[in-house]
């Protein structure tokens, strides 16, 4: 006698007769599963739903994703504002820091183009 897996559903009807193995098994083997009224999850839910021809499941896990980082980016901003009101009152000037932030991101070969051109400006128009 073949050993018991719970998983197997050919395994699972062997105590209850021939007729209950062979619907058992034509369901092992059904190859659309989806269509299946005992599927573990509807075809909405896994993204293959069609409607006027866009995968609504689909579509609706990319809206959510992006929800959900607006809501993180949100909370970021958040988090910075606070930083710069943290700065603020411990007497720091938070344009000139916002100015450092900028130029920090932006790397030396760039910064010092910039820079060579605004000088370049300011003397042509007097400021130097």
């Amino acid at each position: 006698m073949a050993e018991y897996d719970p998983w197997s559903a050919r395994e699972a009807a062997h105590s209850t007769g021939a007729k209950a193995r062979k619907a058992a098994a034509r369901k092992a083997t059904k190859p659309d599963a989806a269509n299946d009224d005992d599927a573990m999850f509807s075809a909405e839910e896994t993204g293959e739903a069609q409607v006027n021809g866009i995968a609504a499941g689909q579509l609706r896990a990319f809206v959510e994703r992006v929800e959900r980082l607006e809501e993180d980016k949100k909370a970021i901003g958040e988090d910075i504002r606070g930083v710069y009101a943290e700065m603020k009152g411990n007497g720091f000037d938070t344009k000139a820091v916002r100015a450092i932030v900028r130029l920090r991101r932006k790397d030396q070969a760039t910064r010092q183009e910039e820079e060579a051109i605004l000088d370049l400006y300011k003397a042509a128009l007097g400021m130097e």
